[in-house]
């Protein structure tokens, strides 16, 4: 059992009271949930614009700005482990099912959004279908490690 000194309050991280040796751990999870019959572009397009909805809702996800070694600024990025995992569509309907009576955050990609070209239509493709009709495609979700592997259940990790 951790305590207090543990846990960087809010951030997910958990870590061991000041020793560099121990690994860090963290007690939330980032998980993407793709359908298992897309092609490798769409995986990669999916992946990519299903995590950058994350940080805007929990954003102590997002880690400190990089540097290198000659000052130049790089930035942040998430400061844990995206995990991809992949599944059949049945089971990207229930995973989202899931997630929502779950409350977790989460973002969503549909069928539908391959055919459009801009964020406005994106967003009126989503709206045009009520959530137990959306055809998903991929999904992605932030929560406890827990609540994120009960949402994922049945799914395998991504080749």
């Amino acid at each position: 059992m951790r305590n207090d000194d543990e846990t960087e309050a809010g951030t997910g991280i958990e870590t061991d009271a000041g020793d560099e040796n121990v690994p860090v751990r963290f007690d939330t999870k980032i998980a993407v949930l793709l359908r298992e019959d897309l092609e490798s572009w769409q995986r990669l397009n999916v992946t990519a614009f299903l995590v950058s909805g994350l940080g805007t809702v929990s954003p102590e996800v997002i880690g400190e700005p990089y540097t290198d070694a000659d000052g130049t600024a790089y930035l942040p990025m998430f400061r844990q482990p995206v995990l991809v995992f992949e599944g059949t569509k049945e089971m990207l309907t229930a995973a989202h099912g899931r997630a929502l009576s779950r409350s977790l955050p989460r973002a969503v990609f549909t069928s539908d959004l391959f055919s459009t070209g801009n964020d406005r239509d994106n967003r009126a493709a989503v709206r045009a279908v009520g959530k137990d009709q959306l055809d998903l495609v991929g999904m992605a979700v932030h929560g406890p490690r827990n609540a994120v592997d009960k949402v994922l259940k049945g799914a395998r990790m991504h080749p």
